[in-house]
């Protein structure tokens, strides 16, 4: 399986990088996860104009992704599911996408070409609070769908 986490954020060093590097290697016994940072000169150009510029900005520069594969947005409106339902969308797919928007989310027009809208809670976060979440839920669901004891 492949999982791709595609994101509107800038290619920079972080110190979560370590445990970026842990979790997809904790995930590579079922999956191959590549991170994708996509921060065009139009997106950085809309968040000067309105939220609604750069929600649209973020679609133009995401929905050439949404092709071939189960995609899944994060979107703090989308569904609260626990992990459990989290390992239900792992399963049985060969490649799946994950979305993580921009500071002002997404337009409708683009999760309504999502196969799933998920939250990861009502609580707000930085991209690189939400990869590490993600990552970990990602890792959860797998040992769930494996029986393996680290979801217990």
């Amino acid at each position: 399986m492949k999982i791709d986490i595609i994101s509107i954020a800038k290619k920079e060093k972080s110190i979560y990088d370590p445990l970026y590097k842990e979790l997809e290697k904790m995930i590579s016994r079922f999956a191959k996860v590549e991170a994708i940072e996509i921060f065009p000169k139009d997106v950085a150009k809309s968040h000067t104009i309105s939220p609604n510029a750069s929600q649209k900005a973020y679609t133009r520069a995401l929905e050439p992704h949404i092709n071939g594969a189960y995609c899944i947005s994060l979107h703090p409106d989308g569904d609260l599911i626990d992990s459990f339902e989290f390992s239900k969308l792992l399963n049985d797919k060969m490649s799946i996408k994950f979305f993580v928007g921009g500071a002002y989310g997404f337009e409708n027009n683009f999760l309504k070409k999502s196969d799933a809208v998920i939250s990861l809670g009502k609580l707000t976060m930085s991209h690189k609070i939400a990869k590490v979440v993600l990552l970990e839920q990602i890792y959860r669901g797998f040992s769930i769908l494996s029986n393996h004891p680290y979801h217990k």
